[in-house]
């Protein structure tokens, strides 16, 4: 093998969204996690929602679902065309 070619095979911490952190070896230092084996549904046996970057909210507000009875009365006014 060439010398200084491979990247440094070092200690890892991997940290979990949920806080949970344990060690292993990676070519990086410090690793990054959204679900480990302690939270994910399918290891847990627990149904836990998962929003990834606000993508329900934004669906909620394309279509108008999850707006209260006001906020819905008030955007079908602005959107109503004037019959005048």
């Amino acid at each position: 093998m060439k010398k200084d070619v491979h990247p440094k095979y070092v200690e890892a911490l991997v940290t979990c969204g949920c806080g949970e952190s344990w060690k292993t070896r990676s070519t990086k230092a410090k690793i990054a996690v959204e679900i480990c084996s302690k939270c994910h549904p399918f290891f847990t046996g627990k149904q836990k929602y998962v929003d990834t970057a606000g993508r329900v909210e934004k669906f909620q507000r394309k279509y108008g679902w999850g707006l209260k009875k006001e906020d819905k009365v008030a955007k079908d006014a602005k959107v109503a065309p004037d019959k005048s």
